[in-house]
């Protein structure tokens, strides 16, 4: 498993699969930024770094393209945990988003519109996965909340990266589990 502190992302376009699928009330404000707060570390070290970030996430179980189910809703809120200017792709893997990533400056921030507004990204496909995999040169899986899913933003993607990293969340969630299973300390709950 390679973590983020193996690689030095000045000057490359970072993109991050995330776990924004967070908890929205009636008028669509975000009412546990648990999951946003999360993924922070690893953004932050990419930025810290001199990289560019691009965010992909799922929210929700939409059938198609739903505006209830639009990340669009949630940008406020990540804007304000990350302390930092989110700039939103109305899509994420139309021409507008692929330009407004190929463009993204060291120390932006770009989220892209819901994943699962494609049925490809649940199918696994690897056509869709690929066509992801150009909005970076770095992949960094840090949603641990789906890694256990073959879909194409997490399972499949990987294989369109020469370098490719697990976040600060998975290493995190990895070691915690790790020890559990392997260690004689007692209580275990």
């Amino acid at each position: 498993m390679r973590t983020i502190d193996q690689c030095n992302f000045k000057d490359k376009r970072v993109l991050i699969r995330v776990d924004f699928n967070v908890p929205l009330d009636a008028n669509f404000k975000v009412t546990d930024p648990t999951r946003i707060l999360s993924a922070k570390p690893t953004i932050e070290k990419v930025l810290a770094e001199g990289g560019a970030v691009i965010l992909m996430s799922h929210l929700g179980r939409p059938k198609g393209k739903q505006d209830a189910f639009s990340l669009r809703h949630i940008l406020s809120a990540v804007t304000h945990v990350l302390n930092h200017e989110v700039k939103f792709a109305e899509d994420c893997i139309g021409d507008e988003a692929f330009e407004q990533s190929a463009h993204l400056k060291p120390g932006a921030i770009l989220l892209l519109e819901n994943l699962r507004f494609y049925e490809e990204e649940k199918a696994g496909d690897p056509d869709f996965a690929r066509k992801l995999a150009n909005h970076g040169e770095v992949y960094v899986n840090d949603a641990f909340g789906t890694a256990h899913r073959a879909h194409a933003s997490t399972a499949i993607i990987a294989q369109f990266f020469k370098e490719k990293y697990v976040g600060y969340l998975i290493e995190r969630e990895v070691k915690s589990l790790d020890k559990v299973l392997h260690s004689n300390d007692h209580p275990i709950t």
